[in-house]
């Protein structure tokens, strides 16, 4: 759905999470990282690089928390339109809405992979398709009391955890061993294939924990508590899920594993995405730094589109076109191939981000 939409007083930290979330995915996209690589090898900075690509199975690199804010951030963002339906529409409208709305998600998540060049495909690991799971599990409880929250949230990683540890399916009996695990079981039967690289679709359970906290969290941003108070409860919070997940790693009981999204990983990352947020709103809105964040709102405006169009027109067509012309334009002047490739990469982005700010410019905003 397109909007002209003349932004209304909005939560400024949380546009600037979900901005930054989206600038880091847009800059991947362009290759920007992977052309980095070779001109760091060996040095320090393939270190801080190596953060940028999601870690290979146990462990947790910073690259793994980009999905989770982006659920995180989607809950957050749901209690406050939900706050407002309310005042507009009774809750089997605003049902309704969310359903549509989950709907559309899924659709494009599933379009996104869908065109392969050896033909249509079928596939269900999407991040659009897994929010669209974790949106509608929160909406459902979203008037629910906190602790009952809290422990559907709970709910939602005990019971892949069990599906994990407890099933005995021959040739899926390994819970946390990659293309063994019970989700590559699931998937087999989903999608008749399993993910290389290890990501299951039944991910969208233990993460509808996110995107839940995400929804606590907005509704304590819009409480009448002062912003100190708000602060502390999302810092205790944050730091309480990290000793939990990096304690059921440590302790040998759960080990982190993103692609599999497991207990320990939800609740790990999920720390990270409250504190991130605490961060975010300790700074922008309640010490007033609000400056200098609007190339930021460029791209959390149109969250969805920009990750519409360089999942699927990007990925598929502009991004190569554009770095086959710089390439061939640098070569001209003989830039070296590893910073052409570089230059290469920022162009699409600025041109990615132009095209964003086209849209603003014409208060134009695409909705799901």
């Amino acid at each position: 759905m397109i909007e002209k939409h003349n932004s209304p007083n909005r939560l400024a930290s949380l546009d600037f999470l979900r901005g930054i979330t989206m600038v880091l995915l847009t800059l991947e996209s362009t290759l920007l990282f992977e052309h980095l690589r070779p001109v760091l090898e060996g040095t320090w900075g393939a270190r801080i690089l190596n953060q940028f690509f999601h870690h290979p199975w146990h462990g947790l690199h910073f690259w793994d928390l980009i999905q989770p804010v982006f659920m995180f951030v989607a809950g957050v963002a749901l209690a406050f339109s939900v706050k407002k339906q309310q005042s507009q529409m009774s809750w089997r409208q605003s049902f309704i809405k969310t359903l549509k709305r989950c709907g559309w998600l899924f659709f494009w998540g599933v379009f996104d992979y869908a065109v392969r060049k050896n033909g249509l495909s079928f596939e269900l690991w999407d991040v659009l398709t897994q929010l669209s799971f974790t949106t509608l599990v929160a909406f459902m409880i979203i008037n629910w009391p906190v602790p009952a929250q809290i422990a559907i949230s709970g709910l939602c990683l005990l019971i892949p955890e069990l599906l994990y540890r407890y099933t005995r399916i021959p040739g899926f009996d390994q819970p946390f061993t990659d293309q063994h695990n019970f989700g590559n079981f699931i998937d087999r039967i989903l999608m008749n294939k399993i993910n290389p690289g290890g990501w299951v679709a039944i991910n969208c359970i233990s993460t509808s924990a996110h995107t839940i906290w995400g929804v606590l969290a907005g509704r304590l941003l819009m409480s009448d508590r002062t912003g100190s108070r708000k602060m502390k409860i999302l810092l205790i919070s944050g730091f309480i899920l990290l000793i939990l997940g990096y304690g059921l790693d440590l302790a040998h009981i759960t080990p982190i594993i993103k692609r599999i999204a497991t207990s320990s990983f939800v609740l790990a990352s999920g720390g990270f995405c409250i504190l991130f947020l605490a961060a975010c709103y300790g700074w922008i809105d309640v010490k007033k730094h609000r400056s200098r964040l609007f190339f930021f709102n460029l791209f959390a405006l149109n969250s969805i589109f920009i990750y519409l169009f360089f999942e699927i027109v990007g990925d598929r067509w502009f991004t190569g076109y554009i770095l086959t012309i710089t390439n061939g334009l640098f070569g001209i002047v003989q830039i070296p191939v590893f910073l052409s490739a570089i230059l290469g990469s920022l162009v699409v982005f600025s041109l990615e981000a132009g095209l964003l700010y086209f849209l603003y410019r014409r208060k134009i905003f695409f909705k799901l």
